[in-house]
């Protein structure tokens, strides 16, 4: 049995995300049967190419170097999420993004595309990485679908709103590679959730293009969202309130419903919730049940002794 989970935020959660494929590895047996690290994902901030959720910052050469070693030397790939919808044919030569891609062109890496655009750059210029479809698709429609598992991805991510259609389910073809994601905090049926894609997509763009022209002026979020997405409010569901959305998968549906029916591939979302929500998240899909509580304090414990976390 493999249960193979992508897990948020290499570079934002470095130490976190470290912390706990350590404890995978030295402590299985809180672990429920056949759970195995498939990736982290996310992007090395300041990615231009990045979509799905804004992501500022900025990461300097040596910290992607140690964070793509120190990751990939345990076994597990980095999967950039370069979704962005937004891009135009002048972004393809963004020299900090080719750069990543460089550094981490060892084979082992992936990335997440929605842009044919970029997807064709990639399959050009960096041909050993596998490449994900992106849920930013939202492809809804079943034969869709279906045909998207036809063509050449080592992953496709199912739209969530599939996740308990279990007569569409069924009929993947491909089910070990279709990759659903399990704790969705956005409204089912969302109406608006390509537009917020886009909206994400040109923001990203744009806190890049301001950091190069202005490294030490604020970005003003609120300028480049004019339709109010950042208060949207379902985005800050924490693990406990998406439990009664439709579109909730809980472990034990993973372990009775969907590893039987084929499927073996789930991705935690929460590249922008907070650490303690990301830990309690790892700790219910993850973790035994009876184990919870001493995971939770050894991972606990550990940051704070190496100051990634801090209690006042």
């Amino acid at each position: 049995m493999r249960v193979r989970f992508h897990l948020p935020d290499f570079a934002g959660r470095f130490r976190l995300n470290l912390m706990f494929a350590e404890m995978l590895r030295g402590c299985p047996e809180y672990f429920r049967e056949g759970v195995e690290i498939a990736s982290f994902y996310g992007v090395f901030p300041p990615s231009i190419w990045n979509g799905g959720r804004t992501q500022p910052g900025v990461c300097d050469r040596s910290f992607v170097r140690s964070v793509i070693k120190a990751f990939n030397d345990r076994g597990i790939p980095l999967r950039f999420t370069f979704t962005n919808p937004a891009l135009e044919k002048k972004h393809l030569s963004d020299d900090f993004c080719n750069m990543v891609m460089n550094m981490a062109n060892n084979g082992m890496n992936e990335a997440i595309v929605f842009s044919p655009l970029l997807e064709d750059y990639i399959r050009r210029n960096y041909p050993k990485y596998k490449l994900t479809s992106s849920t930013c698709k939202r492809i809804t429609d079943p034969e869709a679908l279906k045909a998207e598992l036809e063509k050449d991805y080592s992953i496709v991510v199912v739209d969530y709103d599939f996740n308990n259609n279990f007569e569409v389910l069924e009929k993947l073809p491909r089910k070990q590679d279709c990759e659903l994601l399990v704790n969705a905090c956005c409204e089912p049926g969302c109406p608006r959730r390509s537009a917020h894609y886009l909206s994400i997509g040109k923001q990203q763009i744009a806190y890049c293009e301001h950091i190069k022209k202005f490294p030490n002026v604020p970005f003003n979020v609120e300028k480049h969202d004019p339709e109010r997405f950042r208060d949207c409010p379902f985005s800050q569901r924490g693990i406990f309130e998406i439990r009664g959305l439709r579109t909730h998968i809980s472990p034990d549906d993973i372990w009775e419903k969907y590893v039987p029916m084929g499927f073996e591939q789930f991705k935690i979302e929460g590249r922008t919730a907070g650490h303690l929500n990301i830990l309690e998240t790892y700790m219910y899909y993850m973790i035994k049940p009876e184990c919870r509580d001493e995971a939770r304090f050894r991972l606990l414990k550990n940051l704070e002794n190496t100051g990634a976390l801090t209690f006042k």
